[in-house]
């Protein structure tokens, strides 16, 4: 079709053969161009438009006063440090793996969320992952982007309106923060499968026996 629409609009009769193709070439490298130009704009322009009115408010997911802490860490980052290219719009956008150890006792379940705290308008929610079974210690990179991953838990709807994680995809020239607080709870959250970041923060209430924080930082160049 492409072809079709190029040949109708760069050939004109008495046109010379070579100076046709030449046109059509530079149409076709114009036309690339807008499109990878575009890809690499519209998550940040969307990022930008929505800030973080997707999920249940602007607010940083809480942690329960008095609760106990334990440990979450990943392979890829330190507590800090910068989330790698891999992990973010920038790259193949996989979530990254997570560990943790020193769980309170009676765990029956986890839930995750992973929310910017820099974004233009607010937080900004990235991923929601819960009903991860209590005897898990880690998740693997690269969860599929699914409702329901079957042997791992159920996700939810982020602040793109896309069930699963989309990674770090700050607007050019800025750098923010990425936080992941991972919940131990006493029981299962019992939602179903793409809920949004309200529903998930109030099916916690009451159920949350331990908590832990891992923070990354990612930025893009102007």
């Amino acid at each position: 079709m492409l072809n079709l629409i190029l040949s109708l609009a760069l050939a004109p009769d008495g046109m010379s053969k070579r100076k046709r193709r030449s046109n059509k070439t530079r149409m076709v490298v114009l036309v690339f161009t807008i499109v990878v130009v575009v890809g690499f704009v519209a998550p940040s322009l969307m990022y930008m438009l929505v800030g973080g009115g997707g999920g249940g408010g602007k607010g940083e997911a809480p942690i329960p006063e008095g609760v106990p802490r334990f440990k979450l860490y990943s392979i890829a980052f330190r507590n800090g440090g910068e989330i790698p290219a891999n992990y973010t719009c920038n790259g193949a956008d996989y979530s990254p793996p997570l560990k943790w150890e020193g769980q309170p006792n009676g765990t029956a379940a986890y839930a995750l969320i992973m929310e910017d705290l820099d974004a233009p308008h607010g937080v900004f929610t990235h991923w929601l992952i819960y009903d991860i079974p209590g005897w898990f210690n880690r998740l693997p990179a690269g969860i599929p982007r699914l409702g329901i991953v079957m042997g791992i838990g159920m996700q939810g709807v982020n602040d793109f309106g896309r069930v699963g994680y989309d990674g770090p995809c700050p607007p050019s020239g800025s750098k923010h923060r990425y936080r992941f607080v991972l919940y131990a709870l006493g029981e299962s959250l019992q939602l179903k499968e793409a809920a949004g970041k309200a529903r998930f923060l109030a099916a916690t209430q009451g159920k949350v026996i331990g908590a832990a924080e891992l923070v990354g930082v990612y930025g893009r160049g102007g």
